[in-house]
């Protein structure tokens, strides 16, 4: 069950992440358009988010790795992608009178939005390889399961917003609606390691 929770978070956390990338594109283009410079700047700052967030959760999970610190990331990557909601109108109406330039519009405003919260859904896969592996003979398995399943993740979030979610909901509730399942799912998580924690003191 727990590795279940722990393989159900990073499939999450890939949905999540390709899901905001392709919304991000939407949020920008009133502002900036929807050009290959404009998508250039949002892969170039989703990528560089995931890379520092690769690079922080494989730190991090060599501090006492839990499975409620795992669920802690997803909640934080919830919490960081909350402020779209309410500040991306302003910021970018704000960014794009100083910031004309689509190349570097799209950069600076992708890089104000979304790279904290990219970054912090970016810990949780390489968190995860750490507590699923107690036997290093077996870190390449669950490496690449867990990456499998990520990726996997990835490409339903990727399908579901571009074929879906985007034909019948705004998008600030296909946000709301990320959010809501990532706390849903943080704390759900969070109880049961909390949970098994409590049983084995």
């Amino acid at each position: 069950m727990r590795r279940l929770l722990v393989f159900l978070l990073a499939g999450w956390s890939g949905f999540l992440v390709m899901a905001v990338e392709l919304l991000s594109g939407r949020i920008l283009a009133p502002n900036f358009g929807n050009s290959i410079y404009v998508w250039g700047g949002v892969i170039t700052v989703f990528m560089l988010a995931l890379a520092t967030g690769y690079l922080l959760g494989g730190r991090w999970s060599l501090v006492a790795p839990s499975v409620p610190r795992l669920a802690a990331l997803l909640l934080a990557a919830a919490i960081a992608i909350t402020p779209v909601l309410f500040l991306a109108e302003p910021l970018l109406d704000w960014l794009f009178d100083h910031l004309r330039d689509p190349r570097y519009g799209s950069l600076a405003s992708a890089t104000l939005l979304f790279f904290l919260p990219t970054a912090i859904a970016g810990m949780i896969s390489p968190y995860a390889v750490r507590l699923l592996v107690d036997d290093s003979r077996r870190s390449g398995h669950y490496a690449g399961l867990l990456y499998f399943v990520s990726t996997f993740g990835s490409a339903a979030g990727t399908i579901m917003t571009s074929f879906y979610l985007v034909l019948y909901f705004e998008i600030n509730q296909i946000l709301a609606g990320l959010i809501g399942i990532s706390w849903l799912l943080g704390l759900l998580v969070l109880w049961f390691g909390n949970s098994r924690d409590a049983s084995k003191s």
